[in-house]
């Protein structure tokens, strides 16, 4: 099939390698334009660019699509249907009327769970057991179209969101390429959504990453998990050289009693709302992921320390 595919972070590239490889016609890559990031705050294109650079397709990063200049130069690469995978901007009607079977996306949920733009993440966050992936057909709403297909994931109870990503972006791939190829042949059906049980996955804001040790124990560590890798779960304290900003990566929830933000031992047990977090692993300012026990070699963390609120 002749396709357009619009996508920016890892998550997409899979896909866009597993269409490549199957041979569709993939007319153009749309992606988010290159960011400031790293130390020199260089400019830094996406993943899918760089994929699609490297497999010789053309690539268009518009800033919006709100205009009637992008909209004529999408509908002059002629899709038969157009591919998305957390692209991160919505689509203008003129966009999704274009392709002759409409534009199917590949979000990271179990409709109509986590509609929105951080689906993993909230999973996550929310201790969800199970999540999965799915083929939408795209509407004007935020994730409200008919679901062709799914493929269910369980979630660990010490699983990252990263793992979770991984994981999707890999079933994601295979369930849309054999969705497309389904398609071709006139048998992928769609079932609306269900009105019940809807909830919505916002963006991650950098508030909601500072640890509040007055959390039960559990919701910490499922934010813990959420968070990584990134933007990372974390919190400041003092440990003898001033205020520092120490990132969290790995816990342990454990029976213990304690109060909130203060370590229960000398080993990274600290006692929260209700029960304790064993911290397992983190990182500091400008340093790489450690055990706890290489970070409290060179930040001294004994029973009695406040590790923050």
């Amino acid at each position: 099939m002749r396709l357009v595919f619009m996508g920016t972070p890892h998550f997409a590239t899979p896909l866009l390698g597993e269409l490549f490889r199957r041979k569709h016609d993939v007319a153009a890559v749309y992606t988010q334009p290159p960011r400031p990031a790293g130390r020199g705050m260089g400019p830094k294109k996406s993943p899918v660019q760089l994929l699609a650079e490297s497999l010789g397709l053309p690539v268009f990063s518009p800033r919006n699509l709100r205009n009637e200049a992008e909209a004529a130069a999408f509908a002059a690469l002629k899709p038969d249907v157009a591919v998305v995978a957390a692209y991160g901007l919505l689509l203008p009607r003129a966009f999704l009327e274009t392709p002759r079977f409409g534009c199917l996306n590949l979000h990271g949920s179990l409709l109509p769970r986590w509609r929105g733009a951080a689906p993993v993440q909230r999973a996550v966050m929310a201790g969800d057991a199970e999540t999965g992936v799915g083929v939408m057909q795209m509407e004007e709403g935020l994730d409200t179209g008919p679901v062709a297909c799914e493929a269910r994931l369980l979630i660990g109870p010490d699983t990252t969101a990263g793992e979770v990503y991984e994981a999707l972006a890999e079933a994601g791939a295979r369930l849309m390429a054999d969705a497309l190829e389904t398609l071709e042949r006139g048998q992928l059906r769609f079932a609306p959504q269900s009105a019940e049980g809807v909830t919505y996955a916002q963006k991650i804001e950098k508030a909601e990453a500072r640890i509040d040790w007055r959390r039960p124990a559990q919701e910490l560590h499922n934010l813990v998990r959420g968070l990584n890798p990134a933007p990372g779960a974390f919190f400041e304290a003092d440990l003898g050289a001033g205020a520092e900003r120490i990132k969290v990566l790995q816990t342990h929830v454990e029976e213990a009693w304690g109060e909130a933000g203060v370590a229960l031992d000398d080993a990274g047990l600290v006692g929260c709302g209700s029960g304790a977090l064993r911290l397992l692993r983190v990182q500091r300012a400008g340093k790489g992921p450690m055990d706890f026990a290489e970070f409290a070699r060179g930040c001294k963390v004994a029973r009695g320390t406040r590790l923050g609120v």
